[in-house]
């Protein structure tokens, strides 16, 4: 059976192209990531290249699929899609393959697969993952991203970390075990998000993510048009919060932790892109030798 269709054999060449991704699952609290992988699609001509059957890979009890009734009042039912669209950027120093899909419940191993085919048959030099946990961190302050790598450029070029988390994990952590065996540089790049506003939505948190991909990777990501949805759901926590006198002071508390720690560890946004660059002409350079 094959799972995954493929729609770029014929395709113009990509521009030094990086895979961006991101899957609403365990790695994705509150869809911060997913959202931000939707956003570098907005207004933006963005053609399906690739798509993974979602037969094999989801308990559909669980991730259970919809009827929706198109233009034409026909019925038709909606699958969860897990497909790679293309992004360019002419003049920019990359383009950008981008999945913003769900994360499967089965065979992990085989859609991991899929997805490094469609980075290596589009010659994608990095591919980077998003995610967003839930962390001990105040909705009052910047949303703070951590990256991690088991590439040791990666790691100096953009003062990541390297991964030393163990235990449960979701696809993300098994997907970046399979890049670093199939050779395929990769970045984990992670957004903490208030843990007691539960799942409402953050787009500052999405913000965030985006902000770091556009210092790193040289292209125009329309962060900034997430500061209206940022604003409204910040007075929507501020509210929430103030309605219960425990939720204010455990905030404050936050707060005042918050205040005493550093700020990322990552360096300044102009280090980032410079360093990022410099790493990937090393990798051309050993490529060619």
């Amino acid at each position: 059976m094959n799972v995954l269709t493929t729609a770029f054999e014929e395709l113009a060449p990509l521009h030094r192209p990086i895979m961006v991704l991101a899957l609403r699952g365990l790695f994705d609290i509150a869809e911060v990531a997913t959202d931000a992988v939707d956003i570098l699609t907005t207004d933006r001509v963005a053609p399906v290249v690739a798509s993974i059957d979602p037969d094999p890979f989801f308990d559909f009890t669980q991730e259970r699929p919809q009827v929706e009734m198109d233009h034409a009042e026909l019925r038709r039912i909606r699958w969860p899609e897990n497909e790679f669209r293309i992004a360019r950027f002419p003049g920019k120093a990359h383009d950008l393959v981008l999945l913003s899909g769900v994360e499967p419940h089965l065979r992990y191993s085989t859609f991991a697969q899929c997805v490094i085919t469609v980075a290596q048959g589009l010659g994608c030099e990095v591919v980077v993952t998003l995610g967003g946990a839930p962390e001990a961190v105040p909705h009052s302050r910047p949303p703070q991203v951590v990256g991690s790598s088991t590439n040791d450029g990666l790691v100096r070029a953009l003062g990541l970390s390297h991964p030393r988390y163990q235990g449960v994990t979701g696809l993300v952590g098994v997907l970046q075990t399979a890049l670093d065996q199939a050779g395929i540089p990769a970045v984990s790049l992670r957004v903490g998000v208030p843990h007691y506003l539960g799942n409402a939505k953050h787009p500052t948190a999405s913000a965030a993510l985006l902000t770091h991909l556009e210092h790193v990777l040289g292209v125009p990501t329309g962060a900034r048009t997430l500061d209206e949805d940022g604003a409204r759901w910040r007075t929507l926590h501020d509210e929430a919060v103030a309605e219960d006198p425990a939720a204010t002071a455990y905030v404050a508390m936050l707060e005042q932790d918050f205040d005493r720690r550093m700020e990322a560890s990552m360096p300044s946004g102009d280090d980032l892109a410079a360093q990022f660059e410099q790493f990937l002409r090393e990798q051309r350079d050993d490529e060619a030798e």
